[in-house]
């Protein structure tokens, strides 16, 4: 068993887990809004948001315990940027659900759909990353999951595009146009954190 002089203070690396968690949650919720009726829109965005909020607290949490902690499992600027991108996930994911309740969208193409269980599997994947980052070896396999992933999100929206442009009129375009978008937009903040875990792979290694 390999000893240290000074044992590393874990706290950093359980309150990632816990926002990473909360961008599952917040994912899982824009499922269900996907395919709930109008008046259910408002209390769901509601429930995304206070996941969005439950990170963004978890995010301070983590900057205090940067601050006050004596040894940290990362570097400091790894598990900040790392808290960072998480936050800007759920903060994606809320501006999806907040679009489809300000647009009152209750037609959602099945394409929307193929993008939504993109992202969902991403967050669970990411996720489930959060919690082994104190065991980097075994996440290089993460971060080439979600990195196809984003592709696949990335192909999905241009075939979402060039279907609304066939099917829709000009003015129902421009909103669907607007939660494509922001799908794929949180499908691109998942891959950024998986990006900032390959990084840190390559720095430690």
């Amino acid at each position: 068993m390999k000893l240290r002089l000074f044992p590393q203070e874990k706290a950093g690396l359980e309150i990632l887990a816990k926002m990473a968690a909360e961008a599952v949650s917040g994912a899982h919720l824009l499922s269900e809004l996907l395919g709930a009726a109008p008046k259910d829109f408002e209390s769901l965005t509601e429930q995304v948001r206070a996941s969005e909020a439950a990170s963004t607290e978890q995010f301070t949490a983590l900057l205090t315990n940067m601050r006050t902690s004596f040894v940290n499992p990362l570097p400091r600027e790894d598990l900040f940027t790392l808290g960072r991108r998480l936050n800007e996930a759920s903060e994606a994911i809320t501006g999806a659900a907040e679009l489809i309740t300000l647009h009152q969208l209750d037609r959602i193409p099945a394409r929307a759909s193929d993008q939504l269980e993109i992202l969902t599997r991403q967050a669970e994947l990411t996720a489930d990353a959060m919690r082994r980052l104190d065991n980097l070896d075994e996440l290089e396999e993460f971060w080439i999951q979600v990195l196809r992933l984003s592709k696949r999100a990335q192909r999905s929206h241009r075939v979402f595009d060039s279907e609304l442009l066939r099917d829709l009129t000009p003015a129902a375009y421009s909103k669907y146009r607007v939660l494509a978008d922001a799908l794929v937009g949180a499908s691109v903040a998942f891959r950024h954190v998986a990006t900032e875990v390959g990084s840190i792979i390559v720095k430690e290694s």
